[in-house]
């Protein structure tokens, strides 16, 4: 499995907003997970590309995704600043 517990509390840990391994509820640390799945998924479809029910559900992590940037931007600009920077993302 690409995405065990192990890399799970390295990605929290890493991203979450306290710098926790247990706050897997922020915005910041779901982002970070979902980032790290799409960028997954993304070199999945490049090798399978008839996979549509990969595509399909590719497509509806990146909409969560940008749900969740979009409420950390109205939010706390700072933060949300903080973590497109920290994840390289074309904001």
């Amino acid at each position: 499995m690409y995405l065990d517990s192990a890399k799970k509390q390295e990605i929290f840990g890493q991203y979450s907003f306290n710098q926790n391994t247990t706050d897997t509820g922020s915005a910041e640390s779901q982002i970070a997970l979902f980032t790290y799945r799409i960028k997954h998924l993304t070199e999945h479809l490049k090798q399978n590309k008839k996979d549509f029910v990969t595509a399909r559900s590719l497509t509806k992590m990146v909409g969560r995704r940008r749900k969740l940037l979009k409420y950390l931007y109205n939010k706390d600009i700072n933060r949300y600043r903080a973590i497109v920077k920290a994840l390289g993302l074309r904001k």
